[in-house]
Formats: C-alpha cells, sequence, structure tokens
C-alpha cells in the first residue's frame, strides 16, 4: 500500500524539477553574462602607479645630510611621489657599510654622511617616514671603471673583445665589464645584493641597462672554454650572430632567475625591479633578454628607460608592444629624463612625456633627484608647480616589508 503513495510523490516531484528547469536556465544564462562581463574588467583594473625617482652619486651632497634628505622626502611626498630609487652600487663601490666588499678588499673606505651615520638607513628611514617605497638601485650592474680595485685586483673577473681589448665608453665613460657568465662574478654580485635586502629595510632591488654585456664582449678564455664545451664549437667571429647572442642572452637570463631565488629566500616580498632599455636595443645590443626574465615571473616591476627629447619618437617607444604586454602583469613606469648637469630638460618636454605616459596607463620615474628642480632651466618654483599638476592626487604603492 505505501508503493502507490512513493511512485506519486516520485511523479510529483519530477513536475516540480521540470518547472523548475526554466528557472535554473535563465540563471545560469545570467551568471554567464555577468561573468563575460565582469572578465575584461577585471584584467584592466589599474595596477599601483610608479611615481619615483633615482637618486644619484650626483646627489650625493644632499644624500649624506640628515635635513637635506628630511627636506627632500618631504618635498617628495608634498608632490605626490611613491618611489625613490637610491644608487647603492656605482663605479665598483657600494654606498653602505659592507662586510661583502672589505672581505673582496676591493673598498678602503666607506661612505657616510656627514655626522658618520649610515647614508642608506637614513634614507630609508626617512622615506618609509613620508610613505615613500625605497627600493636601492644597483646603477653600474656587471660595469666598472678600469682604474677601480674591483678590476685592478680582479683581472680574472674581466671579460673582453675579439681583439683582447677589454674597455667600451659609457655614459660614466670608459669602463670594463665584469664577465656575468663567471661564477665568481655571479657569486660576487648575488652576495652585494642579498647584503643589501638583508641589512637594511628596503622595499625591493633595482637592476638596470647594465645588468647586461655589450654584445661585442664574451671573448674571454673563460667564455670561450664554456661554449665550447656546451656547443662543441668556438664562439662564432660575429658577435651578432643570433646564436651567439642567444646563447649569452640565456646565460645572463639564467643567473637572473637564481638572483631572484636568492633576494626572496630572504625577503619574499622584495620588489624585484628591472629598468633596461626597450627590448630590441636591451637583446641585441646588450644581451639583455627582459622580456623572457618577465615571462618567467622573476620581474616584479618593470621601468623602461625612454630618453628621448623628440616627443613623437617617445610615444612610439612607449607605445611597444612588449611594453604593453608587462601593463597585463606588473606595475609598468617609463623612464623620463629631467636633465643631465651640461643638458638641462625644459618642465614643458617632462610633461608633455608624462601626460603621454599617464595616457596610457603608465607609471613615471624621473632621472635623475638634482635636476627635478634644480640645474634646470627654469626657476624652481616653475618647476614644483609643474609636478604638481602631473600629480594633483596620491597614489599610493603597498608597502612589502613583511619578510623581514
Amino acid at each position: 500500500m505505501k508503493l502507490p503513495l512513493i511512485v506519486r510523490s516520485l511523479c510529483s516531484a519530477t513536475q516540480s524539477l521540470k518547472s523548475f528547469f526554466p528557472i535554473l536556465a535563465c540563471i545560469s544564462f545570467i551568471t554567464a553574462l555577468l561573468l563575460n562581463s565582469f572578465s575584461p574588467v577585471m584584467a584592466q583594473l589599474p595596477r599601483q602607479e610608479i611615481r619615483g625617482v633615482w637618486m644619484t652619486s650626483n646627489d650625493l651632497n644632499i644624500l649624506k645630510d640628515r635635513a637635506k634628505v628630511q627636506s627632500a622626502m618631504t618635498q617628495l611626498q608634498e608632490l605626490n611621489f611613491n618611489t625613490i630609487y637610491p644608487v647603492v652600487w656605482n663605479s665598483g663601490y657600494v654606498m653602505y657599510p659592507s662586510a661583502v666588499a672589505q672581505r673582496a678588499g676591493i673598498q678602503p673606505f666607506v661612505f657616510r654622511g656627514t655626522d658618520g651615520h649610515d647614508i642608506l638607513q637614513d634614507l630609508i628611514t626617512q622615506a618609509h617616514g613620508r610613505g615613500l617605497l625605497a627600493i636601492p638601485w644597483f646603477e653600474f650592474g656587471f660595469m666598472a671603471p678600469p682604474t677601480s680595485e674591483l678590476a685592478l685586483d680582479y683581472p680574472q673577473w674581466l671579460t673582453q673583445k675579439q681583439d683582447g681589448s677589454q674597455t667600451s665608453i659609457s655614459a660614466a665613460g670608459e669602463v670594463v665589464w665584469l664577465n656575468p657568465f663567471h661564477p665568481e662574478v655571479q657569486q660576487f654580485i648575488t652576495d652585494l645584493v642579498v647584503e643589501t635586502v638583508t641589512q637594511y629595510d628596503v622595499d625591493g632591488i633595482q637592476f638596470d641597462d647594465h645588468m647586461s654585456l655589450p654584445q661585442e664582449f664574451g671573448y674571454d678564455p673563460y667564455t670561450i672554454s664554456l661554449y665550447t664545451e656546451e656547443t662543441r664549437n668556438r664562439p662564432p667571429s660575429n658577435p651578432n650572430d643570433p646564436g651567439w647572442i642567444r646563447w649569452r642572452a640565456d646565460k645572463i637570463t639564467d643567473f637572473m632567475v637564481r638572483l631572484n631565488q636568492a633576494v626572496k629566500a630572504r625577503k619574499p616580498n622584495a620588489i624585484f625591479s628591472v629598468s633596461p632599455n626597450y627590448y630590441d636595443f636591451a637583446y641585441r645590443l646588450q644581451l639583455q633578454d627582459w622580456l623572457a626574465w618577465m615571462r618567467q615571473n622573476i620581474v616584479d616591476e618593470l621601468i623602461v628607460q625612454i630618453y628621448r627629447p623628440d616627443l613623437q619618437s617617445f610615444v612610439s617607444n612607449i607605445s611597444r608592444p612588449e611594453i604593453q604586454e608587462a601593463q597585463q602583469v606588473i606595475p609598468t613606469g617609463i623612464g623620463v629624463m629631467t636633465g643631465l648637469r651640461n643638458q638641462p630638460v625644459s618642465i614643458q618636454q617632462i610633461q608633455a612625456q608624462v601626460r603621454a605616459a599617464q595616457e596610457r596607463g603608465l607609471g613615471v620615474s624621473f632621472f635623475y633627484y638634482e635636476t627635478l628642480w634644480n640645474s634646470a632651466p627654469e626657476p624652481a618654483t616653475k618647476r614644483i608647480a609643474g609636478f604638481q599638476s602631473l600629480f594633483p592626487t596620491p597614489a599610493f604603492r603597498s608597502a612589502m616589508r613583511s619578510g623581514n
């Protein structure tokens, strides 16, 4: 007698489900529409806007003075900057007390402030006190002056051209190049970088276009032996040979991967920042395959140096597809020239370039601090007003110092 009751119940349930199917279908359809409409918006959410400035060895008279540093950090905060990149590796020397440099015997002196203080420590403390990120900058990378203790005491670390010469002319003058393929060079650079991120409360570390090698180098005995061992051939006589470029670029990439791992092991949240030239130039002429670095997820922030006086050329370079690719995954900015001591840049040019970058959703970093409003063609008051118009409201960046 219970069976008919069960059958009737099942039939009733089936009818109820059938009547509910159209409602389910409608809900599914609406959900799909919502997901499709939201996904592109999520992909286009603005990333943290970079508003930075490099602080170079030319700024040392400011960096050595606590009061001047305080004034500088306050000024940057008021103008809604959010990041500083203070130099820590320049001309074969570090800008802080370094046990690594002392062990290597490459630095018979220590850079200190006017009252004997640690310049880098003071700079970081004052920047953080005003909400600015502090990302030390390894400006010289594998480059060093030929007269530095580093070059003189470790000649086996240097690479060379086919004719045996070891120097090239850079913006810093005549320089030699540490061999980026040599394990001792790699260890030395790694030790300095790890020391910096461990010893100081930094938000990250930055490497620029000198974390590379001019394409005519790599003909030293060590590299020739390594290439021959791996390929069963001697390096091509043509330094532009595509395979030879690729082999050397891949070796630098492999090192950068390991360097990133060393940094993250000590400070997992540290920003691993790179500031190269535009990709075609960087790869072909400097063996710096930063696009591969980015695609291997070792780059947390990209600032591409585009130092062009001509606005059309500037816009063309900041519109390159690799920059657009970077924007989709990491904070991306453009290096803008604010002037050199013997080459001032007008505030009008700076404003035009920054606005062009902003229109494309890009951040900016300026080279360099002194020429923001000093060593400039206009009065400081006019320059400051110009930057106020570019950054009228704050753009906060997340501090990532929890990895201490």
